[in-house]
């Protein structure tokens, strides 16, 4: 499970300029380390820890070698690895060229399979102005008396 605090800043910009703002931010990062990652993958299959490493370590190095060649890179049920270069624009075609190309980015697509995970995460967010008081209203009672009667025939 994924959990949230509440957190607020002042805006400094745009429509809500000056006004205070709140939103959720992740509690902790949850990490998962490499040796995590080898060891659910052991349990998994009949690999053993060096057999998994090497591929790890080997898909790092040709997804590296493929996206110096421009090449995406298919990685299955997880997705694809693609590198784009955001342009700047120029007020001139003469002007474009290969130095008013930003820095690289490496874009994540994943396939179905992930979204729908990423979509069926738990999630709570731990905010102190939703809580409720630790007694109810004397107006709630007075109400869950009236329903717990029911009608009264006569």
């Amino acid at each position: 499970m994924v959990e949230f605090e509440v957190k607020s800043k002042k805006q400094t910009i745009g429509k809500k300029k000056g006004q205070t703002v709140y939103y959720a931010v992740p509690k902790s990062n949850q990490h998962m380390t490499l040796d995590a990652l080898c060891d659910m993958i052991m349990d998994e299959t009949s690999l053993s820890r060096g057999d998994v490493m090497n591929t790890l370590i080997t898909l790092g190095k040709m997804a590296c070698r493929s996206l110096k060649m421009g090449a995406s890179i298919d990685l299955g049920d997880l997705g694809s690895l693609r590198i784009y270069f955001p342009p700047k624009m120029m007020d001139d075609m003469k002007d474009v060229t290969a130095a008013t190309l930003k820095t690289p980015k490496i874009i994540f697509t994943p396939k179905a399979k992930m979204r729908e995970a990423a979509h069926a995460a738990e999630v709570s967010v731990d905010n102190p102005a939703r809580k409720k008081s630790p007694t109810p209203a004397p107006e709630s009672k007075e109400k869950e008396n009236k329903e717990e009667n029911g009608p009264v025939a006569g």
